[in-house]
């Protein structure tokens, strides 16, 4: 199933695509959230779509905005692509690199991104991204971890370099500034989902093609990475993790220009869908 949040900024309402369709999910939830997610939203809101309970709403100059609304936290990986460990010449790490993302970053897949004031270095990072369906607590292995994922979708981890790495302190001010997280368009469910682990991830900025691996090139795989976070937090349904990159972002590119206003980023994982941004200034 595939999941998603139609509407202007702050009224959207949620929706399911099915064979290039949108259907109205108001029947089944007011929104997309931890407590739908929760509760068995997901199978509730399946048997309402197979029942032929959901209406049909048009496509045609809707926005689209995150597929899930208000995470309560947002987990990040780093480094965890042997690629993109060794263009930035970073040891490959022996566990994994946990920082946070201020939850607020998240917008649309097509949303604006703006440049932070006195920014220099913003950066591009295709992740796919993991979200959470039911408390992961203290998980034994993979099959526990499976267990609680609600879906997959494209994410966009933003990042200003010079203020993650050069300004001191915690990555977490690179990483935090307001739209640094687009995602989706789509919330799709793991049974849509062959192999996790086999999924090609590209970017592009103003059409070159600036990343394209595959999630296969993991350090930690998807599953791991679950287990390995509830052994130090609670991750409750509607967060959302972030897995890592692949090679390619600017930082590892001598010479590549960071972005400016006026780019154009561009990115996608298969089966998950596409995004489509303009970069402003804030």
């Amino acid at each position: 199933m595939r999941l998603l949040r139609i509407g202007d900024p702050g009224a959207e309402r949620p929706a399911v695509e099915r064979d290039g369709r949108w259907f109205d999910a108001r029947p089944v939830t007011e929104d997309i959230d931890g407590r739908f997610l929760g509760e068995g939203g997901i199978e509730r809101l399946r048997a309402a779509m197979d029942a032929g309970r959901l209406p049909e709403v048009p496509r045609q100059g809707v926005r689209i905005g995150a597929p899930v609304a208000r995470p309560g936290k947002v987990v990040c990986i780093g480094l965890n692509y042997r690629d993109h460990a060794a263009e930035t010449g970073a040891a490959v790490p022996e566990e994994p690199v946990v920082f946070m993302k201020d939850p607020s970053t998240v917008i649309g897949p097509c949303d604006d991104v703006l440049i932070p004031r006195g920014s220099t270095k913003t950066d591009w990072e295709v992740e796919l991204g993991v979200v959470i369906g039911a408390p992961a607590r203290y998980l034994a292995d993979a099959d526990d971890a499976r267990d609680v994922i609600a879906g997959y979708l494209v994410s966009h981890d933003v990042s200003e370099r010079e203020f993650q790495l050069e300004r001191g302190g915690q990555w977490d001010k690179g990483k935090s500034c307001e739209t640094f997280n687009p995602a989706g368009p789509y919330l799709v469910t793991p049974d849509e989902i062959d192999d996790p682990e086999q999924l090609g991830l590209r970017l592009w900025v103003n059409g070159t093609e600036r990343q394209n691996g595959t999630t296969a090139d993991m350090v930690f795989p998807v599953l791991e990475v679950i287990r390995y976070l509830s052994q130090f937090m609670v991750l409750n349904p509607g967060d959302l993790v972030n897995t890592g990159t692949p090679a390619g972002v600017a930082l590892g590119l001598p010479g590549t220009p960071y972005l400016r206003a006026g780019d154009v980023v561009e990115l996608e994982i298969d089966g998950l869908g596409r995004q489509r941004q303009e970069v402003g200034q804030a």
